[in-house]
């Protein structure tokens, strides 16, 4: 046991991952092993997986309501941590990162964004009228990216609320305090994501008074569901750079 409290051999960071839409923890679970002295923690949202029985949230508060709690339990041992979600997940990761910082806890090391535009900007859509056959083609349209739950008609079911619930949050999503993080913000975007344009994606900057880097990786939209490898190596180069200068 190292004097701090943590465990001899520990990783450095851990980096908090929040999904994208539809999605649970699992989807973080089956990613390949993290580069040294990096841990990955997958955040479970309520109404999904094991947390199926629980309402999904109908706002972001609710959600904030639930996530911070388990981000400060997990952080009660002083280890650095980061946050790291995509699409509507970045959106969840950038509130979390807000509200760390406004209620004094330990704040992130830093965050990262993946396709996802930046808060703040409107993403001019809402599916929330239309049927669900109609919306399942609108999100798989949008994505770039048919889940696999929804074609097996019972699993849809399940899914089908989740989904629903976290696409009219972030359609519905608005910036409410436009105070900036003091943290570095990472960006990625599938070079061929056209859900999330270049242009979306600027405005991260505005949303920090540190470092804002933007990164193109390969693929669309959904590019980390066939290759987590980018998100992987741009976390490993963070992680060096910013633990680096810690001492």
């Amino acid at each position: 046991m190292r004097p701090d409290g943590r465990p001899t051999g520990a990783p450095a960071l851990r980096v908090f991952c929040l999904p994208f839409a539809g999605a649970g923890a699992t989807f973080y679970r089956a990613w390949p092993a993290a580069p040294d002295g990096i841990e990955i923690v997958p955040l479970q949202p309520t109404g999904r997986e094991e947390r199926f029985p629980e309402d999904p949230y109908d706002s972001i508060a609710m959600a904030l309501e639930d996530l911070v709690p388990a981000l400060r339990e997990q952080c009660a041992d002083g280890r650095p941590y980061a946050l790291f979600g995509h699409s509507f997940g970045a959106i969840l990761a950038y509130e979390l990162a807000r509200e760390m910082s406004a209620s004094h806890e330990p704040e992130p090391l830093w965050l990262m964004a993946s396709g996802s535009a930046a808060p703040g900007v409107s993403l001019g859509r809402d599916s929330s009228d239309l049927d669900d056959d109609e919306f399942i083609a609108h999100v798989e349209q949008l994505a770039g990216y048919i889940h696999p739950a929804l074609a097996d008609p019972d699993v849809r079911e399940i899914v089908l609320p989740v989904l629903r619930a976290d696409v009219h949050l972030h359609e519905t999503h608005r910036l409410t305090d436009a105070r900036p993080l003091s943290i570095p913000i990472a960006v990625l975007r599938g070079t061929d994501d056209h859900q999330v344009t270049a242009d979306d994606c600027l405005a991260w900057s505005d949303r920090t008074t540190a470092s804002c880097v933007i990164q193109d990786v390969p693929g669309g939209h959904m590019y980390l569901a066939d290759e987590p490898e980018p998100v992987l190596k741009a976390m490993a180069a963070l992680a060096s750079g910013l633990l680096g200068s810690r001492g």
